[in-house]
């Protein structure tokens, strides 16, 4: 009864903070409902940025792959740090100093109006098929491991999971539908606190437990008890290959925090350049220090239940339910609720501004008026939102684990993208004929790789083995690790490929009108003094772990 009552206490918190938060903002406006009226400061925009990131999907099935393969998962997550500090140095004063709501609409300037509409339809393919019903899953999968729904409501676990799905999607489209950007970002602040102060106490409760209420006595027991699992380097048919550092994981890592709309919108709703720098590298520093929540906990649940769970992504809500004590329960579940809904309404949100501003007004009703073109936004964010629901609950039927399939599903996307953005702002010449080839082809390019050619040339491997009598599951891993190029190797050598096929057609059909950047005077654009020294300690930092886990 305890955790009922601190749960819906401080959902309800949660929410009316939000409610007051808004209430100066019209949200009728593009500006108000889009950007928070732009008037977003540092904090407010590392705590929005870390909760779209860091949901259920990223909690669970990060601890859930560590469960399996030990810290050198956090690669995920370290370099991610580095992504960041990169966006803030170098892509971030170019984005805000054109004054743009959605990196489509840098596209547009940079190509035409074409590439724009194809980019955002690429963008609302990866929100609505892979990203959003991922984040319904994950979380409605933990709600109903954490407290045992399929016993305690006497149904199936698909019947919960397809009632969770939709309870959680209900709830998120009331925020991001009829909230705006910033009702998103106060309540993610909000979470992001509770859910750090939540995230760390399962750690210490779970090396407690492993230390029969001795804190040190249970980390030591964890590390000398499970030398493999704190090998950052791992082995060659691992999840992360250590080769994949450096080609496809730094490709992802960019795309998703230098290009990501859901991402740098709540930076586009800073008051100024510098309050934006200053969030997103406070949003790197914590991130450098999040492993301890989203990697530690999946190594924890392995020594405690002797890696004896069904499926891996089960590992975190088992864990907490093993370890948190019950008056706590409810105020966990609150907050990892209130990070489900973060990044569910954090796309929903930025869906509608990819629809309404740079769709709808183009192709539907060019004549729309500023409001029309915000109230159709929110009509398109509840049908994608409704579209993911149906969606969600058949991802339990991922055979690699979640978080692999999430990173394995974008793939297709965040190599062209992060080719056009990153061709578009270096170059002035290459016309928008290279871009849109690029965004086609390269899409095409890698699902024929991973869903053509990759199981062509494993099936083929497995088969000679078969044929040789090797039946060692091991060797068997090896065989079809090494029988075709790493996902992530794939998605360097098609980036590289997807620049080279731009800058050729930059070289045989040079754009004739020169791209001149436009320069917005709506905001102050001046850096802040110290991005360049705090984002180098931030590097130095992630790379001294790598020291340590080795």
């Amino acid at each position: 009864m305890l955790s009922a009552f601190s749960f819906i206490g401080f959902t309800l918190l949660v929410g009316i903070i939000a409610w007051r938060s808004t209430r100066g903002t019209d949200e009728r406006s593009a500006d108000g409902f889009y950007l928070g009226g732009r008037s977003l400061g540092a904090i407010t925009i590392a705590g929005s940025l870390l909760l779209t990131n860091l949901s259920a999907e990223q909690i669970v099935g990060l601890n859930g792959q560590s469960f399996a393969e030990g810290v050198l998962v956090m690669a995920w997550e370290t370099l991610a740090a580095i992504a960041i500090v990169i966006a803030a140095i170098f892509l971030l004063p170019k984005y805000m100093r054109s004054g743009i709501t959605t990196i489509p609409e840098f596209i547009q300037n940079r190509f035409d109006q074409q590439t724009k509409a194809l980019l955002s339809l690429l963008f609302l393919i990866a929100y609505g098929i892979v990203l959003l019903p991922t984040i319904l899953y994950s979380g409605s999968l933990a709600f109903s491991t954490m407290f045992d729904l399929p016993t305690t409501l006497g149904m199936s676990e698909t019947t919960v999971l397809w009632i969770c799905v939709w309870a959680v999607g209900a709830i998120g489209i009331l925020y991001a539908i009829f909230g705006g950007l910033k009702a998103v970002a106060v309540s993610d602040l909000i979470n992001a606190i509770g859910l750090l102060i939540g995230g760390l106490l399962i750690p210490i409760f779970g090396l407690m437990v492993i230390g029969d209420g001795s804190f040190t006595e249970g980390l030591n027991t964890l590390w000398e008890s499970n030398p493999d699992k704190f090998d950052a380097i791992g082995d060659v048919d691992a999840s992360i290959p250590i080769g994949t550092i450096f080609t496809g994981m730094m490709i992802a890592q960019l795309y998703y925090w230098g290009t990501n709309q859901s991402i740098l919108q709540r930076v586009f709703g800073a008051k100024s350049l510098k309050e934006g720098q200053k969030g997103m590298l406070l949003a790197a520093f914590v991130k450098f220090l999040i492993p301890v929540i989203v990697v530690l906990p999946g190594i924890i649940a392995w020594h405690l239940f002797q890696g004896d769970l069904a499926n891996a992504d089960q590992a975190y809500p088992a864990l907490v339910k093993r370890v948190l004590p019950g008056a706590l329960m409810g105020f966990f579940a609150a907050v990892l609720f209130g990070a489900v809904l973060s990044s569910f309404n954090s796309l929903l949100n930025s869906s509608a501004t990819l629809f309404g501003f740079d769709l709808y007004k183009q192709y539907f009703k060019k004549s729309a008026t500023e409001h029309q073109t915000v109230k159709a936004g929110k009509l398109f964010g509840l049908l994608i939102a409704i579209i993911s629901m149906i969606i969600a609950p058949f991802i339990a039927n991922a055979p690699d684990g979640l978080f692999a399939y999430i990173q394995e599903s974008l793939g297709s996307l965040s190599v062209p993208i992060l080719a056009v953005v990153l061709v578009g702002i270096t170059t002035k010449k290459v016309p928008a004929l290279g871009a849109k080839i690029t965004l086609t082809l390269g899409v095409l390019m890698y699902l024929v790789s991973q869903f053509v050619l990759s199981p062509y040339f494993v099936d083929s491997a497995l088969a000679e083995a078969a044929a040789n009598g090797i039946t060692d599951s091991k060797q068997l891993g090896i065989i079809k690790a090494t029988a075709y190029p790493h996902f992530l190797h794939v998605m360097g050598i098609l980036f590289v490929i997807n620049i080279a096929i731009m800058l050729i057609i930059g070289k045989l059909y040079p754009k004739k009108d020169i791209y001149v950047p436009q320069i917005t005077e709506e905001i102050d654009t001046t850096p802040w003094k110290h991005t360049v020294v705090v984002g180098i300690v931030i590097v130095v930092l992630v790379l001294s772990t790598y020291l340590i886990f080795r």
